[in-house]
């Protein structure tokens, strides 16, 4: 049998896919740690690594988005294969925005120091956060499972 010597581009597309899916679930799980360490009493502290982690998820996310949106990025190579996902890779498309915001407004919110009084608050909306973040890594999974017949990476 003869070596391959060109991979067909869907599925360079589909590596780059599941490097971005890795990274942005190693910021979540970041995130998450730091939203779960104790904040009574140390407020400045748990607010610094919150901020770090939400700095971090804010470059990840960008990532996400320029490898799914790009001109050459997997909504278009979904829609190329199949023009009937048109709506779904919208939805996901749509999602971006709202989401990349709320990333920002996380970011700019838990800017050093952190207050006592603000932990709690920011906590809940980190948190509800990471719950749409998620749900949009299942959506596109489906999709890409759909378009493709692979997993990118459910179980990461």
């Amino acid at each position: 049998m003869e070596p391959r010597t060109e991979m067909p581009a869907e599925i360079d597309e589909l590596d780059a896919v599941r490097v971005r899916r890795a990274e942005l679930r190693e910021s979540l799980n970041f995130l998450e740690r730091c939203l779960a360490a104790p904040a009574s009493g140390r407020a400045v502290v748990w607010g610094e690594a919150v901020h770090d982690a939400l700095r971090t998820l804010a470059t990840d996310f960008g990532a996400h988005i320029e490898v799914t949106e790009g001109p050459d990025g997997l909504h278009q190579a979904i829609l190329t294969r199949d023009l009937r996902l048109a709506n779904a890779v919208t939805g996901l498309t749509n999602e971006h925005a709202g989401m990349a915001a709320e990333i920002d407004t996380l970011v700019a919110d838990s800017e050093p120091p952190v207050a006592e009084q603000d932990v709690d608050e920011l906590r809940e909306r980190a948190t509800r956060l990471l719950g749409h973040l998620v749900r949009h890594r299942q959506t596109g999974a489906d999709l890409v499972y759909e378009a493709f017949h692979t997993d990118v990476g459910g179980v990461d």
